[in-house]
């Protein structure tokens, strides 16, 4: 593990990239979403020629959602702008159309950057994912029930429809005046929004066009998160073991992606860059990666090696590594699940 002194001058390297640009925040708007109402009408008036060509659009449309959730995702970080206000209102509007509340998904997602890969801290913004001995504890249905959570027709295909239409509609017990009011001007502004254009176009017609945006959006992006953070030789300690830096650098992965998807995505595969300073904004990172060599050290995914985390189920804390549940089923004949279940870490 780096000394403190070799980390501190980390995190001091990547600083310089932290300053936002207000020119090129404006310039990512105007090329993020004027592109996906353009699209979004494109797939609308294609419907008389074609549903197909209605798809490709639709695909499209789908990628600068993504896009459009990278500028929520840095204001959420109040690295898009200087300003904190400009934050919350971009980050907002971009929330509406993401289908995130702004300050709800803001204090879940800092708490992921603080505890994650920590063992002891999971819970909050972050995926479900049990140790080989927390699952070898558990009672037979809720092993069951982590089986299908991580099962990629349940991650990838249900995944976007409880995590966008269910889960960020309500707040969290004991959640601030300031986050339940913005939830509540993000759900209003949804149903208005829907409502509205719906009643253009009609609801059928909205479904057809508005369905392969959600769903496409939310598995990739949810795929994107998963591989970020559960990749071969990633990094999980406890928390007298674990260190901010060592997590971000070795707990994240940098994810290279060709370049049109790596500007799609709004260069958020260089995770291991954010994690380690999230006030760089997004198009920055791949200056900070190329400018610190030890950033370059970081694991690396292509598309083809991260479909290997369809494999990873648990952490193997004896190995440091994931395994899946074929690698543990001799240990299951010999494991005694408890009568209560064990405590969900996620």
């Amino acid at each position: 593990m780096p000394s403190s002194n070799h980390q501190a001058q980390l995190r001091k390297n990547v600083a310089p990239y932290e300053k936002s640009s207000t020119k090129s925040s404006i310039r990512q708007i105007l090329n993020t979403l004027p592109p996906f109402v353009l699209l979004w009408l494109a797939a609308y008036f294609s419907m008389s020629v074609s549903y197909w060509l209605t798809l490709v659009f639709a695909i499209l449309a789908s990628g600068f959602v993504i896009r459009t959730f990278i500028i929520f995702h840095d204001c959420c970080h109040q690295s898009f702008f200087k300003n904190r206000l400009a934050n919350e209102i971009v980050g907002t509007i971009t929330g509406v159309i993401t289908l995130f509340p702004y300050h709800q998904w803001k204090n879940a997602h800092s708490i992921h950057h603080a505890t994650s890969s920590n063992l002891d801290k999971r819970g909050i913004g972050d995926i479900w994912m049990l140790t080989v001995d927390e699952y070898l504890a558990l009672p037979v249905w809720r092993r069951i029930a982590y089986r299908l959570y991580r099962n990629p027709v349940t991650m990838l295909v249900l995944g976007p429809i409880y995590t966008f239409l269910i889960a960020q509609r309500f707040n969290v017990k004991g959640a601030r005046k300031a986050e339940r009011i913005n939830t509540w001007i993000t759900n209003v502004s949804i149903v208005v929004l829907y409502s509205v254009v719906c009643w253009a176009i009609g609801w059928q017609t909205f479904l057809l066009i508005q369905g392969p945006i959600f769903w496409v959006s939310g598995a990739l992006g949810i795929w994107l998160f998963y591989v970020q953070h559960q990749f071969e030789d990633s990094y999980f300690e406890k928390e007298g073991d674990w260190s901010y830096v060592k997590a971000a650098v070795d707990g994240s992965s940098y994810y290279k992606l060709p370049k049109v998807l790596q500007w799609i995505t709004g260069n958020i595969g260089f995770h291991h860059v954010h994690h380690l300073n999230p006030r760089v904004p997004n198009y920055n990172l791949e200056q900070a990666h190329n400018a610190v060599p030890p950033l370059q050290h970081a694991t690396t995914i292509t598309i083809a090696t991260s479909l290997k985390a369809l494999n990873y189920r648990l952490w193997d804390e004896e190995s440091k590594s994931f395994v899946g549940f074929k690698e543990i089923r001799h240990l299951l004949l010999k494991a005694k699940p408890l009568t209560t279940g064990a405590k969900k870490s996620a």
